[in-house]
């Protein structure tokens, strides 16, 4: 039976960063989700959460959706009868 891992709730105020705000992310956080400092993260809310994910990879996803199409432009017909 899957068991979803315990949350780590760690409490965090903004630092002064120029201009700006930044929220600092400790290093054992970093390592768990397996962050590095050239990781291309994702930022989104929905207006009471703030979400931070890595994110995707749209050169793999394009090449994927390539590959796709010319398996369906080759095999359709083959895959269609399959599928039935």
């Amino acid at each position: 039976m899957y068991e979803r891992p315990k949350e780590a709730r760690v409490i965090k105020t903004l630092t002064k960063h120029g201009n700006s705000y930044a929220l600092v992310i400790d290093k054992p956080i970093l390592e768990l989700l397996k962050f590095t400092p050239d990781s291309p993260l994702e930022v989104s809310t929905d207006g009471k959460v703030l979400m931070i994910s890595r994110a995707s990879d749209t050169g793999r996803e394009s090449r994927l959706a390539k590959s796709l199409s010319k398996v369906n432009a080759k095999h359709g017909k083959a895959l269609k009868r399959l599928a039935e």
